[in-house]
């Protein structure tokens, strides 16, 4: 992940995206290739940087003026013009690591260059593209999601309904119990016959087939058993043929019986495979019966709950026939209190009518002093803004006043530093010339001294 990177968008196109992505209407009205190529403004990068921070994370100008609550010093006014630009810094740096930058310094944001500001650039603007896709798609599946979670609601309220209805068709009313018992009886019993009868049949056709296929086997055993005959009786004809002259007659006779014994395998061989095919037609029946055998079981069932139903709608018809006639008694009640109740209706309608007036006069009195308290409180609230304005306007001259008052220490303390130097640069010169005037006498000194130690040197 760390070998990833993105595409290096050229002076337009990022000044296209910053304007449309980042600045505000007057912001990106002002807004120009100058400020960026091929010159950077610290300015306007520190504007950008602080626009991109309020479109990712929220971020407000009084969080770039504020000092980090783990930082301690006794004189914060000294970190007033330093503080915007260290808290941009430590955002941005932790911000561009997420966009696949990671030599982001602070001097690109005091002293930027172009290249490097493209590139940080282009990676900022690939970010926001990426982070407006996924946002798309966060909304599209949070859409989806709800809709499936309606969805998942109205599926389980059917199936609520679906199990309260099941739980009504599966119980069984008091009155009902007993035919229920009976009709259920009645149906195992007719059940148990069906199965027992069921298999008594398949039993015997599977005994009829066995047997069947065993004569089929046997006769096909002595299908073979003649035809071995046949074929050992034409090699004994042929060797005979060799052997003994032939009669006419006697070739006839043979020819004749042969024939016969032909005619006869034919038929056997025929009525063998018409017993075959009757076979097979019986095994083939068998599954078509057992699928009838379960048509006849599902229509018992139908019929049972037919059953069942007909006792149901027999027991609300009975019930229906007493709700009538309880419904007529009731009827008779019913007009007998009509009568009380219009006269009753008549008396409120008139109680009706009085309350309304006293209602109406009522509200009109709420609504004067609705009217009159809205009219106490907007003054009130218009007085305390007024106060806090001023209040506000007295703070930002105070904090003018201070900012113009650190300006001018800082200047002065600029200007004492620069004498300082130019009081040390004055005191090296001059140390320089007094230690070469010193080493000029020391050598002057030494040459004396030599010169007087070789003269008495000489005397000597």
């Amino acid at each position: 992940m760390d070998n990833l990177t993105f595409p290096r968008y050229s002076e337009n196109d990022i000044i296209m995206h910053i304007r449309n992505c980042l600045l505000v209407a007057s912001e990106a009205k002002s807004f120009s290739k100058g400020d960026l190529f091929p010159n950077v403004k610290p300015e306007v990068l520190q504007m950008i940087f602080m626009r991109a921070l309020q479109v990712v994370y929220g971020t407000r100008l009084e969080h770039f003026y504020m000092m980090p609550v783990s930082f301690e010093t006794p004189y914060p006014q000294i970190f007033d013009g330093f503080l915007p630009i260290v808290n941009l810094f430590i955002n941005m740096e932790r911000f561009f690591s997420l966009c696949r930058v990671n030599d982001f310094q602070i001097v690109d944001i005091l002293n930027p260059k172009a290249k490097r500001t493209a590139r940080f650039l282009s990676g900022l603007i690939n970010f926001l593209f990426f982070r407006d896709s996924c946002r798309e798609a966060y909304l599209e599946i949070q859409s989806t999601f709800k809709s499936a979670v309606e969805k998942e609601q109205q599926l389980q309220t059917a199936i609520q309904e679906g199990t309260l209805k099941l739980k009504k068709l599966d119980t069984v009313p008091a009155d009902q119990e007993a035919e229920f018992k009976e009709l259920s009886q009645d149906i195992q019993e007719l059940e148990q016959k069906l199965n027992h009868e069921y298999r008594q049949k398949t039993a015997i056709l599977q005994e009829e087939i066995s047997q069947k296929k065993s004569e089929v086997a046997e006769k096909l055993q002595k299908l073979n058993e003649q035809k071995l005959i046949l074929c050992n009786l034409k090699e004994e004809q042929k060797q005979l043929k060799s052997k003994i002259a032939e009669d006419p007659e006697e070739l006839a006779n043979r020819k004749e019986q042969l024939q016969q014994m032909v005619e006869k395998l034919k038929k056997d061989k025929q009525e063998v495979i018409k017993k075959y095919e009757s076979y097979r037609d019986l095994v083939e029946i068998l599954p078509p019966c057992k699928q009838e055998i379960q048509l006849y079981q599902k229509k018992m069932e139908t019929q049972v709950a037919n059953v069942t139903k007909l006792s149901n709608i027999f027991a609300e018809i009975r019930t229906l026939d007493d709700q009538i006639e309880s419904n007529k008694s009731e009827l008779k009640s019913a007009k007998m209190e009509e009568i009380t109740l219009k006269r009753l209706v008549t008396v409120k309608r008139e109680k009706l009518n009085t309350a309304e007036i006293k209602l109406k006069k009522t509200c009109e009195d709420i609504e004067q002093r609705k009217q009159a308290i809205t009219q106490y409180c907007c003054h009130k609230f218009q007085e305390k803004r007024e106060a806090v304005c001023e209040k506000l306007t007295a703070t930002h001259a105070k904090i003018k006043q201070l900012k113009s008052a650190i300006r001018q220490l800082n200047d002065n303390a600029e200007k004492e530093k620069l004498k300082v130097q130019e009081m040390c640069l004055n005191l090296r010169v001059g140390l320089d010339k007094y230690h070469e005037h010193l080493a000029s006498i020391v050598e002057k000194t030494t040459s004396g001294r030599e010169e007087k130690i070789a003269e008495i040197t000489k005397l000597l």
